[in-house]
């Protein structure tokens, strides 16, 4: 028998950034569009953020193209590299936009028209690989090569990092975690709520914030937010404890189901929910009980950069050079 492979550690040096171009990320959002300015070591030269127009991709398109603009005088210099985070991804068979929740992109070919806006060519990723790829860098899972990185917040996705890269698959839907259906499934949890992909169950339905205040309603027939539910459960409501007992199961659940498959080096947290007071600490131990092995030793971290981490995993993904 072959011996078993090892893990090696791998971690980005300050001679592996090798050049000193300044990296500019985009974090595009619904409703906000946040830039950073990074040096090659990671430092932060300039930061800003303007509303994102909503329904107008040439206004889109425009707002980025000042946003990059503003950083570049900002950090006193021009020709930055540009990369772009988004809640959508471009289709490898057509270069368009798909699957992105910020429909006015979807279709359209938005790295060519933005790479024509600002003159020079641009990176354009899923926003949950640009954080994958920040947690990796400089962040939670940085030395280790495989980095799995959820967001959980109005919405549920998931990015993988490799060595720092962000591994976007043949189908350009790697780390689309949140639209797989909750693994097993108990007699109360069928079929499941409706998802507006057109399937049942899926698990973006069960752990988003909006999720679990569809959860708590039905258990309950109160109507509260994710976030009022968490401080109840805080506090001590008995309903809302139990609320998020229920939310920490099936996030385990569904964490064990990719560890079963990916098995990971390191599992990073990001999104609103990932800050639940406990939440972090808790999930190994309902993570072990359904992962296919004699152990369960992957950590389980809060991402270190917070709402940070997309937009200076944007920047990162033009890497070295």
């Amino acid at each position: 028998m072959s011996p078993l492979p090892l893990r090696r550690s791998w971690r980005r040096s300050k001679s592996a950034l090798a050049s000193d171009r300044l990296r500019i990320g985009i974090d595009l959002g619904g409703t906000k569009i946040a830039g950073i300015a990074l040096d090659a070591d990671g430092t932060t030269r300039a930061e800003t953020r303007v509303p994102t127009p909503r329904g107008d991709y040439a206004g889109t398109l425009d707002a980025i193209a000042d946003v990059v603009a503003a950083l570049e005088r900002q950090a006193g210099t021009t020709e930055a590299s540009v990369g772009v985070g988004m809640p959508g991804a471009v289709s490898r068979a057509t270069g368009l936009i798909k699957n992105a929740n910020s429909v006015w992109l979807n279709g359209r070919p938005f790295a060519g028209d933005l790479a024509a806006r600002l003159g020079r060519p641009v990176q354009v990723e899923n926003d949950a690989n640009c954080l994958a790829v920040s947690e990796a860098v400089d962040g939670a899972g940085a030395g280790e090569t495989l980095v799995w990185a959820i967001i959980l917040g109005t919405g549920v996705g998931s990015g993988i990092a490799v060595r720092g890269q962000a591994l976007t698959g043949r189908n350009a839907i790697a780390g689309e975690w949140g639209h797989n259906p909750l693994p097993q499934p108990r007699d109360d949890e069928r079929p499941g709520p409706a998802c507006y992909c057109g399937r049942n169950s899926c698990i973006e339905t069960w752990l988003s914030g909006p999720g679990l205040a569809a959860d708590f309603f039905r258990c309950t027939g109160q109507t509260l937010t994710g976030e009022a539910i968490v401080a109840r459960a805080q506090a001590g409501d008995a309903e809302a404890v139990a609320a998020m007992t229920r939310y920490r199961d099936r996030l385990g659940r569904g964490i064990a189901q990719v560890v079963n498959i990916l098995d990971p080096d390191v599992i990073v947290l990001g999104g609103g929910l990932s800050r639940v007071e406990g939440l972090v600490a808790a999930l190994p131990g309902t993570i072990a009980p359904h992962v296919f092995s004699d152990r369960f030793d992957t950590p389980v971290r809060a991402s270190r950069h917070g709402d940070a981490s997309g937009v200076r995993g944007a920047a990162w993904l033009w890497g070295a050079g």
